[in-house]
């Protein structure tokens, strides 16, 4: 079982040690993959970073032998220089300001991979300097910015790919989608996202800002503070997820995982509509003011428990809670199945032995695009593989704000005491509750403002 706060590197891992220990399916001895595509020197493509913390470093030895990594930008003069020795041997340019990347002809794709509070701003700005982009998740940090993102996008047709790595890891998720796609399950009326509680923190004291750490712009958008630390806790890198100033908790950074496969489900059984109301509890380490703001800024302040209903149309519900294995629960009038980092398993899996899936089953539900055995790079292939082809990835922004929208609602929830929030989907408008409503966007410093 996993983990509810499993490092995710451990999930790659299992993911290859899964692949590995299975015998090598038919979709992955078939299919045409990246790598048949990219065997020529001149076929590799320059790449810029912007956010040069573990995960964007990882990611990047994951699309190593498709990419050279050619610029880095970042806040953090120590983070530059250990990414640009570990990915380019010192080789590649560095910036403090990730703009210079952007105004570079040579570069045509980029890797966003800073804090979530600084995705949308370097985003928008790069599709419309032309650039393709793979932007770590959650794409935004409110409903509003997911927005105008997709107004960008649609306006620019630039390619972009999430980086919800679940949805291309084949033994597991996707193959849990193929059984849904084969009507195995019947009509879905039920899904379970757990997806784990935030830690809590007492009091964390101010404390000078490291020499090589540009504190001003590392903030960017979010409101001027002074840096805090202690021991491992502080308001930045790693941990800035348990601050609602710069995340959504684990509402957003677990949520964009297994939200988004308990929509997927919802949306390959036909159930298209976002959500009618979402309403539950939430524990929060502080207390929130009536226009759901943190009444104290020197700890951590998102939510530790909780537990939420989803309403659909058709009477169609989802649960979002951390009291109970992390996973996806998919429930259905034929039968359910539970799948996580770890494992899938019900009757309809165990089934597949005398009832297999079609040959094309879990082609179908990733697009037809050519798959990777291991999970991380998988998620690459398909980026590389669409920004050549001008193809739509497995994880676009459409998509994936389709899912994020119905984790900041509940986060809303859950700053406004939990109340049940109704949901216009069509005009992606809280209905009749006009406090609830301001919470949909948030104001930028001045000098960091998001055009979209």
């Amino acid at each position: 079982m996993a983990s509810p706060n499993r490092n995710r590197r451990d999930f790659l891992k299992t993911s290859a040690g899964i692949g590995a220990a299975a015998s090598v399916p038919y979709f992955f001895s078939q299919q045409k993959t990246l790598a048949d595509e990219s065997r020529s020197k001149n076929d590799r493509l320059p790449i810029g970073l912007i956010g040069a913390g573990g995960m964007g470093r990882g990611n990047m030895r994951s699309a190593a032998k498709w990419v050279d990594v050619v610029a880095i930008a970042d806040p953090d003069e120590g983070r530059l220089r250990q990414a640009n020795d570990q990915l380019s041997k010192g080789k590649a340019d560095v910036y403090i300001d990730y703009q210079k990347i952007l105004d570079r002809d040579d570069i045509k794709i980029l890797h966003i991979a800073t804090p979530d509070h600084w995705h949308t701003k370097p985003l928008i700005e790069a599709m419309r300097a032309g650039k393709d982009v793979y932007c770590e998740k959650p794409l935004t940090l409110t409903i509003d910015e997911g927005k105008q993102i997709r107004k960008v996008q649609e306006e620019t047709g630039r390619i972009i790919q999430v980086g919800t790595q679940q949805r291309s890891t084949f033994h597991l998720f996707v193959k849990a989608m193929a059984i849904v796609n084969e009507g195995r399950l019947g009509r879905i009326h039920s899904v379970q996202a757990a997806i784990g509680g935030a830690p809590a923190s007492g009091a964390i004291p101010v404390a000078e800002v490291p020499e090589n750490l540009d504190w001003d712009r590392w903030l960017g958008p979010a409101p001027k503070v002074d840096y805090r630390k202690e021991g491992k806790k502080t308001n930045c890198h790693y941990e800035f997820r348990w601050w609602y100033e710069y995340s959504g908790g684990k509402l957003t950074d677990w949520g964009a995982h297994h939200v988004d496969i308990a929509k997927w489900a919802l949306e390959l059984n036909g159930q298209k509509e976002g959500p009618t109301s979402i309403g539950g509890t939430a524990d929060h380490p502080v207390e929130f003011d009536q226009n759901g703001n943190p009444k104290q800024n020197d700890r951590y302040n998102t939510a530790t428990a909780f537990k939420f209903d989803v309403a659909f149309p058709g009477n169609t519900k989802m649960v979002i809670r951390n009291d109970t294995d992390n996973g996806v629960l998919i429930e259905g009038d034929k039968g359910r199945i539970f799948v996580n980092r770890g494992k899938l398993v019900g009757a309809p899996v165990d089934a597949l032995k005398d009832n297999p899936l079609p040959e094309d089953a879990l082609s179908k539900v990733y697009k037809g695009l050519p798959m990777e055995e291991n999970a991380r790079a998988a998620h690459w292939a398909n980026f590389l593989h669409c920004h050549k082809t001008q193809q739509e990835p497995i994880s676009d922004v459409h998509s994936h704000m389709r899912m994020l929208n119905i984790c900041h609602l509940a986060g809303i929830s859950a700053r406004l005491g939990g109340r049940t929030l109704k949901w216009d989907d069509g005009n992606e408008q809280i209905v009749g509750d006009e406090q609830a409503n301001s919470m949909l966007s948030r104001p930028y410093r001045e000098g960091y403002e998001i055009n979209g």
